[in-house]
């Protein structure tokens, strides 16, 4: 199992030959390979291209199972309404500059029925989202949500989710994947392990017996969930304290270097 961004994925946001000639010897062994990430369901897909294999994805930290062979949502775990707007007060009273956005998710990838990327008047961007459908805050929170996102960024992450979590203790769940300004809010006890623990328990396998592969906060319950937690080079200290090992830089196939003890 294996994160994204900044884990799998080079500095280019491609699949190196290597990575993908590994993962394809994992998986013509019969063993599966699992992406974990915060990218939503619609954003999996030029993964899956550079893969030239479409895994089970467990996507938005945990909240959303996405198969992306059938490209159908198998499960959500969203935040409420209620939580969603009591979230924003604290939000807005701890760090009244913050600008929000909710992410929500239909039964595909790209579901029209369903505007998946929302965002307040101001939010400013972490990186590229074309699909942005910019709407009321009131709006915004008007439906649930599998995450929210909070947005200051002349602030770290890390100095946002200690001036946050003091107030909103066990009610949700925060983490980052950036420390560029944002933090990414799911609902209580959801994290990319609760997600690992789902598929595990789909195909059958203990979690002692995973590898799992991350770089940022995010990925640290998965890390400390599996038989053996590495982290890349490059990856935030937090998680390279959860992991088991250490491998070389996700530009350096860190990832591949690993597989290839077991399959090359």
């Amino acid at each position: 199992m294996s994160d994204v961004d900044g884990t799998l994925i080079g500095r280019d946001e491609r699949i190196s030959a290597r990575t993908r000639d590994v993962i394809a010897s994992v998986v013509a062994s019969g063993t599966p390979f699992i992406l974990a990430t915060g990218r939503p369901p619609r954003w999996i897909h030029p993964v899956v291209d550079g893969l030239g294999y479409a895994p089970l994805a467990v996507c938005a930290n945990g909240a959303v199972i996405y198969d992306s062979e059938t490209d159908r949502v198998l499960s959500v775990a969203a935040l409420d309404v209620e939580t969603l707007t009591w979230l924003s007060e604290i939000a807005l009273d701890v760090l009244p500059r913050a600008g929000l956005a909710a992410e929500r998710v239909g039964a595909s990838a790209h579901d029209a029925a369903t505007p998946q990327f929302v965002s307040s008047p101001g939010y400013e961007h972490a990186w590229l989202n074309p699909e942005d459908t910019e709407m009321s805050e009131d709006e915004v929170l008007a439906a649930p949500a599998v995450k929210l996102l909070i947005r200051v960024p002349e602030m770290s992450s890390q100095a946002m989710v200690d001036a946050l979590a003091p107030r909103i203790g066990g009610r949700a769940d925060l983490t980052f994947s950036t420390d560029n300004g944002l933090i990414e809010v799911s609902a209580s006890g959801i994290t990319k392990a609760s997600g690992l623990a789902i598929v595990a328990e789909r195909l059958g396998v203990q979690a002692s017996k995973i590898v799992a592969f991350g770089d940022m906060p995010n990925d640290v319950p998965m890390l400390n969930l599996v038989g053996r937690g590495v982290a890349v080079e490059n990856a935030h200290p937090d998680a390279k304290a959860a992991a088991s090992e250490v491998t070389t830089t996700n530009w350096d196939d860190g990832v591949a270097k690993v597989l290839e003890r077991w399959w090359s």
